[in-house]
């Protein structure tokens, strides 16, 4: 089994926002800097942290210039910020932009360099300033993983960076804190951690634990999905999702995401679609690529989100979840490539490029089947159809 890496306190459950403070005296840290993005300060969300903080006497400073998507660029005021300051601690707090951006900015304030210089296979070892992770969105997982996504904005690439560097010390997970979340993004994220705990059960580097970790997430997150985004004020919505969010995060950092995360960063970099939407466009696509491989694994996944019953073939199983993949697409009116405003023409000059950096990724190696450069290129073409 390999070797499992888990943030060291998390603490799960409505209201949990408020135990921020103790914390902060566990990990023995006194004056953290807060990042975030303008969002979550506008629309004042980030208030009942604010207010923790301010109940205790913690001295804190607030960031907000982290960018959707971040960049290379993006986070190098972030850097010159916590070494400016005296601070002891980030607290991230938002999406998985805000936090993957922390844990970006850790790094590069504690070892130098270029983020670039520490992208995949380099694998991050050293501890860094800690970080105390507080999603906002049930979907990236980030606050569990050892994961970051940044953008090379000079060659639009989607680097991913890896290793135990990038675990966050602690966790504090509160369900309340999505009762804001735009239907748009409740649904682009759920669909996010729903391919995070099926890949994480399908990839090549799975394990019984991760196994565990991802069934449970997907029989937390499918059959609440719909729920959520019909009604935002869902508290046991709500709750499951991002109980299964943080579970799928688990699952994929223990074990790894694959083909769909592979293919999805070339579009979210070129295109600027939201990585859970990206995601959503080619969920149907590969998994019909790679069912063949690994039928019965899939087989288990549709069973996992309540689509096929027990006593069903392994290929009545796989044909329901290919059914509901597309159907759930079509509910929750996920757009294609041309809906959402990318160009034909752009998109198909880009395919080779596309393909090249997904492999160059590595994710694709974990999945059921390892897809030549010509397949992905296959694979891009069908996403526009």
């Amino acid at each position: 089994m390999s070797e499992i890496i888990l943030p060291k306190f998390m603490n799960i459950g409505g209201g949990k926002i408020t135990s921020v403070t103790d914390v902060l005296k566990k990990i023995n840290c006194k004056n953290p800097l807060i990042i975030t993005d303008k969002t979550m300060v506008r629309l004042n969300i980030i208030e009942p942290l604010e207010k923790a903080l301010t109940e205790m006497q913690i001295r804190y400073k607030i960031f907000d210039d982290t960018m959707p998507e971040p960049t290379a660029k993006s986070i190098e005021n972030g850097v010159s910020t916590l070494k400016d300051g005296s601070f002891d601690c980030i607290i991230a707090f938002g999406g998985g932009s805000p936090i993957d951006s922390a844990k970006a900015i850790s790094l590069l304030a504690t070892k130098g360099g270029l983020i670039e210089d520490y992208k995949f296979p380099f694998i991050n070892l050293e501890n860094n300033i800690p970080i105390i992770a507080i999603p906002t969105t049930a979907g990236t997982g980030s606050e569990v993983t050892k994961f970051t996504i940044i953008t090379n904005e000079k060659t639009d690439e989607k680097m991913l960076c890896v290793g135990p560097a990038f675990m966050p010390i602690a966790a504090i997970v509160d369900y309340e804190l999505t009762y804001s979340v735009p239907q748009r993004t409740t649904a682009d994220t759920a669909i996010d951690s729903l391919t995070h705990a099926i890949e994480a059960f399908v990839s090549k580097k799975s394990n019984l634990f991760s196994d565990t970790q991802a069934i449970s997430a997907m029989e937390l997150i499918a059959p609440n999905i719909r729920r959520a985004y019909n009604n935002g004020k869902d508290q046991v919505a709500r709750e499951k999702l991002m109980t299964g969010a943080t579970l799928a995060g688990i699952a994929f950092s223990n074990s790894s995401v694959a083909l769909v995360h592979g293919m999805s960063r070339p579009i979210g970099a070129f295109y600027h679609v939201p990585h859970g939407l990206s995601n959503a466009m080619l969920l149907p696509t590969v998994t019909e690529f790679s069912i063949p491989s690994a039928p019965e694994r899939y087989s288990k996944c549709a069973k996992a989100i309540g689509v096929a019953n027990f006593d069903d073939s392994i290929e009545e199983a796989n044909k329901k979840l290919l059914d509901e993949l597309k159907k759930l697409n079509l509910d929750l009116e996920v757009p294609t490539l041309k809906e959402f405003g990318v160009n034909k023409e752009t998109f198909f000059e880009n395919i080779d490029t596309m393909a090249t950096q997904a492999i160059a990724s590595g994710s694709p190696n974990n999945n059921p089947i390892i897809p030549s450069h010509d397949e992905l290129v296959s694979l891009y073409k069908k996403l526009w159809s």
